[in-house]
């Protein structure tokens, strides 16, 4: 009987997921957050940077943030319609 050689399955490695920083905006709904996270944006014709604004739905699990919190979001896997982040800590809370 030769040696067999045992090999384990190599399981690929994950990508890194995107973070984003951005303040709660609204949080009427049950377990997730609007967050509005600023962009600086180049122009691409004229170079001038602009302040581009793009509103996130955010999977909060615990409820406790509030409307004007600073928030850490990562990417997750669609949690629901237009959830694809989720809220992973609280950066200041909202005075």
């Amino acid at each position: 009987m030769p040696d067999e050689v045992t090999t384990q399955t190599a399981i690929p490695e994950r990508n890194a997921r995107k973070m984003r920083e951005g303040v709660v905006v609204s949080n009427k709904m049950d377990k997730t957050a609007v967050v509005a996270v600023i962009e600086r944006v180049r122009h691409p014709k004229y170079g001038k940077f602009m302040m581009r604004t793009k509103k996130l739905y955010a999977h909060d699990e615990t409820n406790d943030v509030n409307i004007g919190d600073r928030v850490r979001l990562m990417e997750t896997r669609p949690t629901s319609k237009n959830k694809r982040w989720r809220i992973t800590e609280v950066l200041e809370r909202a005075k």
